[in-house]
């Protein structure tokens, strides 16, 4: 008996049988995380590159705080997606190409470029850059931006297929 009470002892000591420390656990909540922010910037690649803005508002929180060249600002979602429309509108077909990302509980982190073609010259266009994300309730909250020069692109790997594709090993 004492020998059956020890064994116990030791297996909830190893967190085996305990609900305080269950890694299956973690790890699915983990893995359900990944999910969503796969999902959210899967909708927000379809925005963006395909145009389709009827899946704007369910990735854009209320409000949307913005660290870009503009300066550190909050923007209500249907301005922010507004602001979106006239740079597609300015520069009809861009497209943006991600090289790499990455997602860690609620951030997102991507290597991207824009691309497009200069409607009145017909010339080709890029610009590199880095984004941060925070994500709450399942929508982009805020974000930090920084540009390289006009002309950039990322030439040390190729682009992933899709945004939340996996990045390519170097």
């Amino acid at each position: 008996m004492i020998l059956l009470a020890l064994i116990g002892t030791g297996s909830a000591a190893l967190g085996q049988g305990s609900s305080a420390i269950n890694p299956t656990t973690e790890r699915a909540s983990a893995m359900s995380q990944d999910a969503v922010m796969t999902d959210l910037f899967n909708r927000w690649e379809k925005v963006w590159n395909e145009g389709k803005f009827d899946l704007a508002s369910g990735c854009v929180a209320d409000t949307y705080t913005r660290h870009d060249p503009k300066g550190d600002r909050e923007v209500g979602r249907d301005a922010y997606i507004a602001e979106v429309a006239a740079i597609q509108k300015d520069r009809p077909g861009i497209q943006v190409v991600v090289y790499d990302h990455s997602f860690s509980g609620t951030r997102a982190w991507f290597r991207f470029a824009f691309k497009w073609t200069d409607a009145k010259t017909g010339e080709p266009h890029t610009q590199a850059g880095t984004q941060v994300y925070r994500v709450a309730d399942g929508k982009l909250a805020e974000t930090w931006i920084c540009f390289l020069p006009a002309g950039t692109v990322w030439t040390d790997v190729s682009a992933q297929d899709h945004w939340t594709s996996p990045p390519p090993i170097r």
